[in-house]
Parts: structure tokens; C-alpha cells; sequence
């Protein structure tokens, strides 16, 4: 067994285990978030504005992902998937 797989076997309960608390307290992270976004933009006179709007929707998609909202089938999944066009005769 190579290092790397050694290593991922060690940590999948962690992941696991995050990704549980993801889901349970979603709402409360994305809220500190925010609020951690909403302190840091006052403190800078809004100087860093464009960056700490990015961070901030990167942080959001990354709790998304812990939390396996994206998954297919997930709540609130928008994706549709592309219809195939007619057969030509």
C-alpha cells in the first residue's frame, strides 16, 4: 500500500465526521461566514470588497461540498441534464 492510500485510510473517518457536522450546522457556518466577511469588509473601508466576495462564495461552495449538497439528487440540485435532439429522418 503506496503513502498516499495509507494516508487516505487514515483520514476518511475525519472526513466523514466533517462532513456530518457540515450538514448538521450548514446554516450556522454559512451565517459566520458572513458575518466574518461583513467585519473584515468594515475594517478594510470596503478597499478589499470584490476579494472578500470571492473568498466568501469559495468558503460557501467549499461547506457546500463537505456537506454533499451538490451530490445528484441532493436538495436543491438545479442541474438538468441536456436533451437529445429528435432523430433526423
Amino acid at each position: 500500500m503506496g503513502l498516499l492510500n495509507n494516508l487516505k485510510a487514515k483520514l476518511s473517518p475525519a472526513k466523514d465526521k466533517v462532513s456530518g457536522l457540515a450538514q448538521q450546522h450548514g446554516d450556522k457556518i454559512q451565517h459566520g461566514i458572513d458575518k466574518a466577511a461583513h467585519v473584515v469588509d468594515e475594517r478594510t473601508k470596503g478597499k478589499y470588497s470584490n476579494k472578500i466576495e470571492s473568498g466568501t462564495g469559495k468558503a460557501k461552495g467549499a461547506v457546500d461540498r463537505l456537506a454533499h449538497k451538490d451530490e445528484p439528487g441532493a436538495a436543491g440540485d438545479t442541474f438538468t441534464p441536456p436533451s437529445t435532439p429528435p432523430p433526423t429522418s
